[in-house]
């Protein structure tokens, strides 16, 4: 796959944060939108490949056809603007501010749950016939799934609040680490490949992702799982926000700029950085 230096992948990194606080109200929610939808699309599909299988880790092998698709498409993610867009106010790009870093999280959160909420309703109706019967074998898998990682998590009180939020933490490490490695390739075979592992090591480590949590957990209320609301915004939705938001930031994100940026200044790193890789691995190739 053609490669981009870490130099150069940095300043793309930033000027992608950038473009993303700066788009209309209008494309941030449909693209928020159409990335929740097609990563609930992607959990359903998983999870259903695991119950008819009983193999998770088929399931979380193929889970990952989904992220890619939403990525190549130009969806977003809360948790990829989490990593990206902090990095572009903290480079001092022009026209990018707090406020608007606030506000670009607001859409993508609101975009993203009413895409992934769609696909919950839809498949609510797929797994029970209607609502006429009871859900299916995959329904009911859901449900426990709703059920586990709220009452489970709550049960264990504090330990469990923790457990819950190093999980949030864990899961956007690896996903944004997924999101930034497909900006280091520039062509479509290589962009999936880097972003495979990431986002099936996240899926079957049982991690916590907000979007996909935004399926599952509305989707077992909507089954008949025995947990609230209450108990799915504050047992899981919330703490696995700010989980994946310090994962984003704290473990890619800042990692990459204070290891990366040139003088403080993104701007400066060489154009021909991708010239000289390309070069160099040429030479190589043809020596060997």
């Amino acid at each position: 796959m053609s490669y981009i230096s870490p130099q150069n992948l940095l300043k793309k990194i930033i000027d992608a944060g950038e473009a993303k606080v700066k788009l209309s109200t209008e494309q941030t929610l449909i693209r928020a939108f159409m990335a929740g939808a097609l990563l609930a699309l992607a959990a359903a599909f998983a999870i259903t490949v695991t119950v008819t299988s009983g193999q998770p880790l088929l399931g979380a092998i193929l889970f990952p056809v989904g992220f890619i698709l939403l990525t190549l498409l130009g969806f977003d993610l809360l948790t990829g603007v989490f990593t990206l867009t902090p990095l572009a106010l903290l480079d001092r790009r022009e026209g990018v501010t707090v406020q608007k870093v606030f506000r670009n999280w607001t859409l993508t959160f609101t975009g993203n749950f009413l895409g992934a909420f769609t696909v919950a309703v839809m498949m609510a109706v797929v797994f029970t016939f209607g609502f006429s019967s009871q859900p299916n074998a995959v329904g009911q898998k859901i449900s426990e799934i709703g059920f586990d990682r709220t009452v489970g998590y709550s049960n264990y009180g504090f330990s469990g609040m923790l457990t819950l939020f190093v999980r949030g933490i864990l899961c956007n490490w690896m996903v944004s680490t997924a999101i930034v490695a497909g900006l280091a390739s520039t062509n479509v075979a290589g962009k999936a490949v880097v972003m495979w592992m990431p986002i099936m090591v996240f899926f079957y480590m049982g991690f916590e992702h907000s979007i996909v949590n935004m399926f599952l957990f509305p989707s077992g209320l909507l089954l008949g799982a025995e947990f609230s609301i209450y108990d799915y915004l504050v047992w899981n939705e919330i703490p696995t926000i700010v989980g994946n938001l310090v994962g984003g930031i704290t473990f890619v994100g800042l990692p990459l700029y204070l290891a990366h940026r040139s003088d403080g200044l993104t701007g400066i790193v060489s154009d021909n950085d991708d010239q000289i890789v390309s070069e160099v691995l040429t030479s190589i190739g043809e020596r060997t």
